[in-house]
């Protein structure tokens, strides 16, 4: 991860620290009213986020990135495990990061890049 923006960098961090289900590396790598987003809605704090990783079952593989004014917008291949442990298929979708004092201060999922991007462009 050498050599990429410290922004980027705590963000593949992050990525890292979901696919490991390491929710205590997860929870030092954001603020503790970190906003987290998705289809199912918006919630704050790391007791969410704490919650969210366990249920999700999710790990993340970023693909691509573009990173401007403490913004990343990561395109990622995602799998989430079902309850009898097996990975899923994998599916493409893209989220929107803010990076707040080097840790993670919001998380958006969006359905693809394109998305993401704009959502993005709109702050």
């Amino acid at each position: 991860m050498q050599g990429l923006s410290a922004d980027v960098d705590v963000v593949l961090e992050w990525h890292a620290a979901l696919s490991a289900a390491d929710t205590e590396r997860l929870v030092e790598l954001s603020t503790s009213d970190v906003e987290v987003g998705g289809p199912r809605g918006v919630g704050t704090g790391v007791d969410l986020l704490r919650e969210w990783v366990t249920r999700a079952k999710l790990q993340l593989e970023p693909v691509r990135w573009e990173s401007r004014h403490a913004t990343v917008v990561v395109e990622e291949v995602a799998r989430w495990a079902s309850e009898d442990g097996r990975i899923g298929e994998p599916q493409t979708l893209a989220s929107v990061f803010r990076v707040k004092d080097g840790k993670v201060s919001s998380v958006m999922r969006f359905g693809d890049f394109a998305a993401a991007l704009a959502s993005a462009a709109g702050v």
